[in-house]
Order: structure tokens, then sequence, then C-alpha cells
């Protein structure tokens, strides 16, 4: 199509078409709508618009490339490890929501380059940002091999972590180390083994929210071992703690227990509880709180075990469609952390057979939770 008729068709001048086709002038949204339309190009221009805005905003895009070049030239200056330090807290924030395999792979690229600084002679501080630094890294990549299956090599690096958090002196590593060990044991039901763990962590850590998870961890295998008075306890000596804390400025930070997430931990705990209507209550807490205005999820990983949790609780109620419909959802959200939602799968299959059995819809979900393992 001509500029001319193009322009007939969306009523801009060819002058000003002509400038945005060669760059010299940006598209507003409301000319990359009309383009679509006229186009017909089924969203792709106003979706082009939108990331042509949002590109608009990376006001350093050379950033990361000039401290990979400094960091290949083993230049520890305070400049380059404070940019080492916002780039893996900005890893850190991509945990809930990226792929796990990419993230894992960009992680152990940066943790190489700590290592090569770190074989270069510096001054303690900086010695011990670069420690710190790749504690973290170890933390999140060690996460992130668990959240895809890899048992063996997420403890290799939970120990790696461990180390470098105590040769920084650095507790909170220390005890996201520990907390690392209770959700291993957790998923794989030795309960005596997450208390003893998230035990330890809260001795080694007390002013750090890490204290919060390790709390939940230490109430979510009390409720499967059927604690139930411990249980209420423990989590209202949790929630008074993460009171005490202030709003984090980025919820999604793996590494920061966030307000939101109690209603997770409790949600689990109900649930295991038998106590369905606060489980629901919570559930429903948890995905209006991972779910964007526009829809989006934020909290993918959360809102698929509170589905999996509104399962349950159908399920109890003798409510076979809406047990598995939620069920199904929960399986297919895409950013998974296969243990823990096996975990919860594992409880929702459970009911089903032992309430539904024979039922299609049963062989259904289990069919599904075969497939995702």
């Amino acid at each position: 199509m001509s500029l001319s008729r193009l322009s007939d068709a969306v009523h801009y001048s060819k002058g000003y078409l002509s400038n945005v086709e060669n760059g010299r002038k940006a598209p507003t949204a409301e000319l990359a709508r009309a383009c679509d339309g006229v186009l017909r190009a089924r969203g792709e221009l106003i979706a082009a618009c939108h990331l042509d805005v949002a590109a608009a905003r990376d006001t350093n895009p050379w950033q990361t490339a000039e401290l990979l070049r400094r960091l290949h030239a083993y230049d520890a200056a305070p400049g380059t490890l404070a940019s080492l330090e916002a780039t893996v807290f900005e890893l850190c924030c991509q945990y809930v929501c990226r792929n796990p395999a990419e993230l894992r792979a960009e992680a152990q690229d940066w943790l190489q380059h700590v290592a090569a600084l770190l074989r270069r002679p510096t001054g303690l501080r900086a010695h011990r940002s670069l420690l710190v630094s790749a504690g973290w890294l170890a933390l999140l990549i060690g996460c992130l091999e668990y959240d895809l299956g890899m048992r063996a090599s997420a403890e290799a690096t939970r120990v790696a972590a461990r180390q470098l958090g105590e040769e920084a002196d650095h507790s909170e590593i220390v005890g996201w180390t520990c907390e690392m060990s209770a959700w291993f044991a957790l998923t794989q039901g030795r309960y005596p083994d997450v208390i003893a763990n998230a035990r330890a962590g809260q001795a080694a850590v007390s002013d750090r929210s890490v204290v919060v998870q390790l709390i939940g961890q230490e109430a979510k295998a009390l409720a499967r071992m059927g604690s139930i008075a411990d249980l209420r306890s423990t989590l209202d000596r949790g929630r008074r703690i993460l009171d005490q804390f202030p709003e984090p400025s980025r919820t999604e930070h793996h590494f920061i227990v966030d307000p939101a997430k109690w209603d997770f931990y409790a949600m689990d705990t109900y649930r295991l509880a038998g106590d369905d209507d606060r489980a629901e209550r919570h559930a429903r807490e948890v995905i209006a709180q991972g779910t964007g205005s526009d829809g989006v999820e934020l909290s993918p990983m959360r809102i698929a075990e509170a589905q999996l949790t509104l399962g349950v609780v159908a399920a109890r109620k003798g409510e076979l469609e809406l047990a598995v419909a939620a069920g199904l959802s929960a399986l297919a959200v895409p950013r998974q952390s296969l243990p823990s939602l096996l975990m919860v799968a594992g409880e929702l299959d459970s009911e089903l057979g032992r309430r539904f059995p024979g039922e299609p819809a049963t062989a259904e979900f289990r069919d599904a939770l075969r497939a995702l393992r």
C-alpha cells in the first residue's frame, strides 16, 4: 500500500507517516491502532508501539555491556561493585516469572564473572562485597535448580552458598540456606528435618525477613505432622514478626518476604489442617494479590498452589468438576516450581481418587499430572 492510500485510510498526513516509517518520529498509540486495523496486523503494530515506549525508558542501554567489559578487565572499582549488586538484585526479582532454565544460565554466567574477580587481589571491603554477590547468585541458582527438579545440583549449590555466606560473615545468606534445606525436606516428606533446619535458620538470623519464611516452613511441616495446636501458635508468631518489618519496595524479590506471602503460608497450613473455610479464603486472597489490575499473573507459582488448594476444598465438598477445573488450571501455569507443585497436586490427586474413583474427570487430572512429571 502506498503512503498516499494509507494516509487516506488512517487520516494522518503523508509527511507524518513518512517520518514515522523512516524513524524520524515515534508513532503514537492512536496511529498504531489505526494502522493495525487498516493493515489487518492483528495487534502486532499495537504491541510494537508499546514495546517502543518501554524501550524508550531504558536510559542506560549499555550499562550491562559496560559492566561486563569491566569484569572482563578484572576491574573491581566501587562503581563496578555497585552495578554488580544492582544486577544481582534484579536477577532475584526475575525469579517469580522468568523461565527458570534461562534465568539459571544467566545467573551462572554472572557467577563466573564474580569468581574471576575473586581470583584477583582486592581490598577486604571489595572482597566481601564480591562474596556476598556470589552468595546471592548461588542461592538464586540453587532455587532454580530445585524448581527444575535437579535435586543433587540444588543441594551442591546450596552448600556452596552457605560457605560463601559464612566466609562473608553474612547471616542472612546463611539463614536462606537453612530455609532451602527446610524447603527441600518439606517436598521430600522429611518433616522432622524441616523443623530442625527451620529452627537452625531462626537461630542464625533474627533481624531479616527470612526468619518469617523459616517459620512458615516450620508451620507447613507441623501441619503435615498433624500438630494442629503447635501449628496455630507458630502461624501467630510468624504473623507478629512479619508485621515488624517495613513494606518492601520490590515485593517480587525472591529473598525478601512480603506481607502477602503470609496468606500463602496460611492457605497451605489450613488446607492440611482440614480448615477448608480458612484455606479457601486465604487461597482467594493469594490469587487476588498475585494478579495485576490488567489480569496478568504477577505470582504464577503462588497462584498455581492457590488453585490446587481451591481444587482440594472443592473435592472435599463433593464438587468434582470445580475441583478438576481448578487442578488443571494450576498444572497449566508456565512458571512452575516442580517439587512444590507436585507436592500439592498430589494432595488433590489423593482427594479425587478417594472421593471420586473411576470418574473420567479424576482420570483426566491424573493424566495431566503424569504428563507434568
